[in-house]
């Protein structure tokens, strides 16, 4: 009889396991997607194949498997296995952990394998303590991060582990999940839901992803319907059953730069709908517009240039307009702004003139002012203070003589946009007063 209930007792535990963890796959050949990560012949499944693990990070936005890739190697292993989250799991913790796995390893058994989730959110303190026992092989470490580990986790415990990075999961390999889901998992099953195919793309389309956010969808569909009542579910019900879309944004980490770059590119690259849909995800993710307008004043210098002057009077204009009116109103502004930097010829002529200059400047020899250049209180009587000759007096001499005493060329401007202007005007030779 206690058997009887011990086996109840389990199956309401596992009942009570979310989908997505019932559906974890247990065998390496079950993953479905992050192939560049684990699939066959790759480093990780080598590693994993040979038992030969060395400590590694897992790198990738929620939901994309780094959980299920760590308990499949302590499947596969079978080796001791420990899992934590790093906000839950302190100093004198991991360090019990580390001695036991020690004494593990003189008894000739396998290491410790230490999984810690959200491992970005441990301090250096904390990260330290592990570092010396990680390189000489005490306890094996499986970190999972949704940031930049290069920023995130401390620069020599990232160095002694192997990164592999996960990429959101497509469209297709989430259905496919889904679809596994309904046939093979025994609590949806029991339901006998009948689900659209509109249904699973749906799922597969809003969860932007995220294998388990989609996961999670399709149970609360089938789980929230009458027992009594037949379950069909369509395109509309799995849309409510969704929750509202968490865009992949942090203004303190590889996003914020990830979004300005990509608008930034976009609009180098003359693409007006491409830069408004960067510009609406990084207003929709609360980033601040004044950023924006700094980095937009910087394009409008750099990459558009004297090939559209009025760039950068737009961009001026825009960012006193952001400061006033501030958001939800300002994105007209900066909408505006952007398709009207998009449209501009470009020229970065300028850009690399100064660039060029500042190079030369410090790393060459100092030139010194030509004496005809030179103000009135710097040279003697004897000096060739007549040499200079004011182009307003004589153009042609003017605009001639020599103001720099070496032959350089900076600013070559291009052809393109206002700059075709500005070159005649460079190569005409100057007006002459015929008075």
């Amino acid at each position: 009889m206690g058997d009887l209930w011990a086996q109840e007792r389990a199956e309401r535990l596992a009942q009570a396991r979310p989908l997505a963890d019932r559906m974890r796959p247990a065998r390496l050949e079950d993953v479905i997607g992050q192939e560049d990560v684990i699939g066959p012949g790759t480093l990780l499944r080598r590693m994993i194949q040979a038992d030969r693990m060395g400590s590694v990070v897992l790198w990738g936005p929620p939901g994309t498997g780094k959980t299920t890739i760590a308990s499949l190697i302590a499947n596969h292993t079978g080796r001791p296995f420990i899992s934590a989250n790093a906000t839950m799991i302190g100093v004198r913790e991991i360090r019990d952990l580390i001695d036991e796995s020690r004494r593990q390893l003189e008894n000739g058994k396998p290491a410790t394998l230490l999984f810690l989730d959200e491992i970005h959110r441990f301090s250096s303190n904390q990260q330290d303590v592990l570092l010396g026992d990680v390189e000489r092989g005490v306890i094996t470490l499986i970190g999972a991060t949704t940031e930049n580990p290069w920023y995130a986790v401390n620069a020599a415990l990232a160095s002694r582990s192997t990164v592999f990075r996960l990429e959101a999961l497509c469209e297709e390999d989430i259905a496919t999940i889904l679809h596994r889901a309904v046939r093979e998992d025994a609590l949806i099953k029991s339901r006998e839901p009948v689900i659209d195919d509109a249904a699973m793309s749906e799922w597969a389309r809003l969860s932007d992803g995220d294998v388990r956010r989609a996961l999670n969808a399709l149970e609360i569909a089938v789980l929230g319907h009458d027992h009594n009542s037949p379950i069909k579910i369509g395109a509309d019900e799995a849309r409510h059953s969704i929750q509202s879309k968490a865009l992949k944004y942090d203004r303190a980490g590889d996003a914020h730069y990830d979004h300005i770059s990509a608008l930034i590119k976009s609009i180098r690259g003359s693409d007006p709908d491409a830069a408004i849909h960067w510009l609406a995800v990084m207003l929709s993710s609360g980033e601040d517009p004044r950023f924006i307008c700094r980095r937009l004043a910087i394009l409008a210098s750099e990459d558009i240039g004297l090939a559209s002057p009025q760039a950068l009077q737009m961009a001026s204009a825009a960012w006193l307009i952001t400061e006033r009116i501030g958001m939800p109103e300002c994105q007209l502004t900066l909408s505006e702004l952007v398709i009207y930097l998009a449209s501009c010829p470009k020229s970065n002529s300028s850009a690399q003139a100064i660039w060029t200059a500042m190079s030369d400047v410090q790393n060459n020899r100092s030139l010194d002012v030509p004496q005809h250049l030179r103000s009135g209180k710097d040279i003697s009587e004897n000096t060739e203070k007549a040499d200079y000759v004011n182009p307003h007096l004589d153009p042609e001499a003017g605009h001639s003589q020599d103001y720099l005493g070496v032959p350089k060329v900076y600013y070559e401007p291009g052809n393109i946009g206002f700059e075709s202007e500005i070159t005649r005007r460079l190569q005409e030779e100057p007006p002459v007063d015929p008075a």
